[in-house]
């Protein structure tokens, strides 16, 4: 395994609870937490609070966005090398290219099939 420590930042509960599931079925020893607000999310990690080894970070989020908390953590030295990797209902084209600019890890459209989200997660996690 080469991610520990998962921290997903979702507003949606339900996308959090189909992730969860997911991982548990392809991982016994991952740790994961959830966040549902961005900005929440950015003080944890700023204040060294929570330690993830990978970040999945929606796009769609009200408050503040996955675009504009990925450029706030490209600025803190306590985040910027943290592997972050988008998992969004959808991705506009011309955000892809943001987000690799932005360094970004990748990139995938939430699956609504189980076997596909385990899949996903079997090739990161």
């Amino acid at each position: 395994m080469r991610y520990k420590n998962i921290l997903q930042i979702d507003d949606d509960y339900d996308d959090c609870d189909f992730f969860l599931e997911a991982l548990e079925e392809v991982s016994a020893t991952a740790s994961y937490t959830a966040i549902h607000n961005p900005v929440q999310a950015l003080q944890k990690l700023v204040c060294n609070e929570i330690h993830p080894d990978v970040i999945f970070l929606d796009i769609n989020m009200p408050v503040m966005n996955g675009m504009e908390l990925l450029v706030e953590m490209n600025k803190k030295e306590l985040t910027k090398d943290i592997p972050v990797i988008i998992l969004s209902t959808s991705i506009p084209s011309d955000f892809q290219n943001k987000f690799q600019d932005l360094g970004a890890a990748g990139y995938y459209i939430k699956p609504n099939d189980f076997g596909t989200m385990k899949t996903i997660l079997k090739n990161i996690v």
